[in-house]
């Protein structure tokens, strides 16, 4: 991909490894002005499968008449590779809000944690975080789950998900690494959660990245910056 000539006659895919805090808004923004100055003139530019700022990794872009075929991008299947910290957890559970609910975590052994990972495979149903782009009647779930006044009223209900597999890479101390193929609208965050309430001792994502999606791999991707520049030597 990183060879894929850059063609606004015909459109096509740009694989992007987005980097940490960028919003995937930030992305198609940097990239969407790349295109329109490379190509001479404003250009349709949009992006599968949203990644959190906290997350880096694979974004696809597509521009011009391949920004058709995205829907069908966002449903393929998905890899990560993540970090969860046992101990704690969050309101988004990741680390957008601050650690709360402390909890021993020593008495943890690799024996347990193993076990906890293996009932997350297969399909099961999930609910989602509060801290989500899911509309909760009628607004955006995340809002509501900001609003003091307002976040107990937030209960999204779950939805069925498909982990294909999920497994253990490292533990170093309260840092479980991990990686995960999972199905579309599978939240990696509700997952870090569920399995620290099955350990009894709480745990929230600490890090991550998205490594495929589908047949694309984050190895034939390159940042904004480099696309940037590649594209800049495509002025016309």
């Amino acid at each position: 991909m990183k060879d894929l000539r850059f063609d606004p006659e015909t459109g096509g895919f740009l694989l992007v490894d987005k980097p940490l805090t960028w919003t995937s808004f930030d992305v198609v923004g940097k990239i969407r002005i790349a295109i329109r100055i490379a190509a001479g003139r404003k250009m349709k530019v949009g992006h599968a499968g949203t990644l959190d700022p906290l997350a880096t990794g694979l974004l696809i872009l597509a521009y011009g008449k391949f920004t058709k075929q995205l829907p069908h991008i966002t449903g393929h299947d998905k890899t990560y590779a993540g970090t969860l910290t046992l101990g704690s957890v969050t309101p988004s559970y990741d680390l957008e809000t601050e650690p709360e609910q402390h909890h021993p975590w020593e008495q943890v052994d690799e024996t347990m944690i193993r076990t906890a990972f293996a009932q997350f495979t297969g399909e099961f149903l999930q609910r989602p975080p509060n801290f989500s782009a899911k509309r909760f009647k009628g607004e955006r779930a995340y809002w509501l789950a900001r609003d003091e006044e307002r976040a107990h009223l937030v209960e999204l209900p779950p939805r069925s998900v498909r982990v294909d597999r999920l497994e253990v890479t490292a533990i170093r101390g309260a840092e479980v690494d991990f990686v995960v193929d999972v199905s579309k609208g599978t939240y990696i965050r509700s997952l870090a959660h569920d399995i620290g309430q099955a350990l009894g001792c709480g745990a929230h994502l600490s890090a991550l990245r998205r490594t495929r999606i589908g047949e694309f791999n984050v190895a034939d991707s390159m940042t904004p910056e480099e696309w940037s520049e590649r594209l800049a030597q495509e002025e016309r």
